[in-house]
């Protein structure tokens, strides 16, 4: 079905990749321009953002780039000022921002500790903190939070800042949906599992003997055999921003080839 999210307004932070290849916010912004969204591509490098829009105008979608620290409330509440005065409301939030610093409580210093909470948990708030208001007056909206299967599950990566930071993802988005459910307002959660985007090259490598090593141990992982991609996020993502899912809310979709239903 095309154009489940025609003529929406979407705001994608995180819509860049941090290295070639598909992340998943790019996935999502792309997804979604495809399914006929206007989509604001968010992304703390202006180059990244403008990477995205230049794939989404070259498949005739509609996007503009922005550079934003999602950690900042003055340049969030100045991005999204923006784009309700351009195009009048703001129909989807999509949180993509992430971040796992690698350590336990001995290894990782507080500066590490507020940095990964700040980049996973701070950004959600922060969105929805100025985005919200702007929802309310219309009582619509769909915000989409990117957790993690870590948020329920050691996945065997020692990022204890990462775990606790995503657990309070999950249940943020709970108490947002409950809060604001009544306003015609609704959000959930994705937590992805095995994935293989540029992020794991950047973040998890390091934690093996080699790329190749990295790969063989992830996809092993997988009940599947294979890690998923950032296209199956994007297709979570678009059920949730979409009228399809408007009875679906305070839901933390594990989207993990079946990862967590393991007992080991």
């Amino acid at each position: 079905m095309a154009g489940r999210l025609q003529d929406k307004i979407a705001i994608v932070f995180g819509a860049g990749s941090v290295g070639p290849g598909w992340g998943n916010g790019k996935a999502t912004a792309a997804v979604f321009a495809r399914e006929g969204a206007q989509v604001a591509c968010i992304d703390v490098s202006r180059a990244a953002a403008e990477e995205t829009v230049a794939i989404i105008t070259a498949e005739g979608g509609r996007a503009s780039a922005h550079a934003c620290d999602a950690t900042r409330s003055d340049e969030v509440a100045t991005l999204v000022a923006g784009i309700v005065a351009a195009h009048g409301r703001i129909d989807v939030l999509h949180n993509n921002v992430g971040y796992a610093g690698m350590g336990g409580p001995i290894e990782l210093d507080e500066a590490d500790w507020h940095r990964t909470l700040d980049l996973n948990v701070t950004t959600c708030f922060l969105a929805a903190k100025h985005v919200l208001p702007h929802m309310l007056a219309r009582k619509k909206g769909a915000i989409i939070n990117v957790s993690s299967v870590a948020a329920i599950r050691y996945t065997g990566y020692p990022y204890s800042a990462y775990y606790a930071a995503k657990a309070a993802v999950n249940n943020f988005t709970m108490g947002l949906a409950l809060q604001y459910a009544r306003d015609g307002i609704r959000v959930n959660a994705i937590m992805p599992g095995m994935m293989n985007t540029p992020l794991i090259h950047q973040q998890i490598a390091g934690q093996y003997a080699s790329t190749e090593e990295m790969i063989a141990a992830r996809d092993a992982a997988s009940p599947t055999g294979k890690m998923g991609t950032a296209w199956d996020i994007a297709h979570a993502a678009l059920f949730l921003a979409s009228d399809e899912a408007a009875y679906i809310n305070g839901v933390a979709l594990p989207v993990d080839g079946g990862l967590t239903c393991r007992v080991a």
